[in-house]
């Protein structure tokens, strides 16, 4: 194993544990999935769950569940790269799109939309999600990233600022370009490390959740013995 191998790692590993959009922030561990066709359910489960004045500043407009169904129907996996994050209910709490330019002249672009739960709020999330995109972008050949955002969509905005994105307005709406740097060893080590910390909290989370019910069943099988014998016994 090279020593530039190993300062890659260890590098790559403390960036997960630091995140560098928010220094007073105390440091924390924020496993973020690449989500896949099969998450689709909990995609459209968790838009679902966003109130008017959330789906308004995440699609521009207050889009009603038909709108949103079609959305998450038309998402492109092959395409794009969709991330989210987990609670231990397997329940998607944030999640994040990251939409590739179909034009030839401008591959090397991405735009990024994020939305986030209200119960999830307060914690960072959306800048972690926006790291990690970023990161993944960079080490993909993407340039430029930005945002389209409504200029009253504040948290989105500050993400975007604290990224280093310059930010132009124009009436009730606004964008954000951030310019990226090329993928590097770091970069790419980075998000490996990422991707395998992501993949195995859900897999924990997953046998957790399965554990929980099982015990639930359980406990609801005895309570019916015993309940069963009391009535026997009467």
């Amino acid at each position: 194993m090279s020593s530039e191998w190993l300062s890659a790692s260890l590098r790559a590993g403390s960036s997960i544990f630091l995140p560098r959009f928010a220094s007073n922030r105390l440091p924390s561990l924020v496993p973020i999935r690449e989500l896949a066709p099969r998450h689709r359910d909990r995609i459209l489960a968790h838009l679902l769950k966003l109130d008017t004045g959330d789906r308004y500043l995440r699609f521009g407009y207050a889009a009603n569940d038909e709108q949103v169904k079609r959305y998450v129907e038309q998402l492109d996996f092959e395409r794009d790269d969709i991330f989210g994050i987990f609670n231990r209910r397997l329940e998607l709490v944030a999640m994040a799109h990251l939409a590739y330019v179909d034009l030839a002249n401008h591959s090397n672009c991405a735009e990024f939309g994020v939305s986030v739960l209200k119960s999830a709020r307060g914690k960072g999330l959306g800048g972690r999600l926006f790291e990690r995109a970023a990161l993944h972008a960079r080490n993909h050949g993407v340039d430029m990233m930005f945002i389209h955002a409504l200029s009253e969509n504040t948290p989105m905005l500050k993400i975007a600022r604290s990224a280093g994105a310059k930010v132009q307005r124009d009436g009730t709406e606004s964008e954000a370009y951030l310019q990226l740097p090329p993928g590097d060893f770091d970069s790419r080590m980075a998000e490996m490390v990422e991707t395998h910390v992501a993949a195995v909290d859900y897999q924990f989370k997953k046998q957790a959740k399965q554990f929980w019910e099982i015990l639930a069943d359980v406990q609801e099988i005895r309570k019916g013995v015993q309940e069963g014998r009391h009535q026997a016994g009467e």
